[in-house]
């Protein structure tokens, strides 16, 4: 009876977490280079000698889902987009590096290239600073040229370029913040063959349609483990009742 409440009890709780992750991706359909969270559980044997035929489910792994999402035209200068496989390396606050499809980029006042959420972007030496009141131009291997909005306006001045990589997928994982590190907490190299795409955005690869059909399977599946828990209830109260007749 027990290893019946085993399985259904976890099994819940479990489907419980899923369904918050299907929510949360969900939310990021119109996220800004948003990639899909994806979650897998497993069997596994409760590892005491008093219970040697128990198992718990229990959520074996997290992965993501890389496939690219749809390029969006905004026409904005400090908009970038990567094409294909690859990311945009930024700083975290503790110093180290994290990495990013979100492009929507913006000048600090103090004239550093950073994300909407304010952390600097890296170029070849560190965060990108840029001249104030030039025209910004970013070409597709991430170099970024100034253009003087006086004086010699022909001059083309190159003052950095974004630190573009492509570690293998199998080790990023993705942080709280939701940005992505190397599981070894080292810094990638900077990748040339990365290319983006200036004046775009990358969307959200969140299948909307599939993430609904996914709850709704989720629902199905939790209201089947209660109903297990439910019956395993019954039983043992029909069990009890017949012990305590004979």
């Amino acid at each position: 009876m027990d290893k019946l409440i085993y399985t259904a009890m976890s099994g819940a709780s479990q489907t419980l977490g899923q369904q918050g992750a299907v929510a949360h991706n969900l939310a990021n359909a119109t996220s800004t280079g948003f990639r899909t969270e994806m979650h897998r559980l497993r069997a596994v044997q409760v590892q005491t000698p008093a219970l040697p035929t128990r198992a718990f489910a229990v959520d074996a792994s997290v992965a993501t889902d890389f496939t690219p999402g749809p390029l969006q035209h905004s026409g904005r200068a400090l908009d970038v987009a990567v094409e294909g496989k690859g990311w945009i390396a930024v700083q975290t606050p503790d110093g180290r590096e994290a990495y990013t499809r979100n492009g929507s980029l913006e000048l600090s006042p103090n004239g550093v290239l950073q994300t909407r959420q304010g952390l600097p972007v890296v170029g070849d030496g560190g965060p990108v600073t840029l001249p104030p009141d030039d025209q910004i131009v970013i070409g597709k291997d991430g170099s970024i040229s100034a253009i003087p909005s006086s004086g010699a306006v022909n001059t083309v001045n190159v003052v950095g370029r974004l630190k573009l990589v492509n570690p293998p997928e199998q080790d990023l994982v993705r942080g709280e913040d939701g940005l992505f590190r190397l599981s070894s907490g080292e810094a990638a190299a900077q990748d040339d063959a990365v290319q983006v795409a200036s004046g775009y955005l990358e969307g959200s690869n969140v299948n909307v349609v599939d993430q609904m059909v996914t709850m709704i399977s989720l629902a199905r599946q939790f209201e089947m483990q209660t109903k297990m828990l439910s019956s395993a209830e019954a039983n043992d109260q029909a069990a009890t009742r017949i012990l305590s007749a004979s």
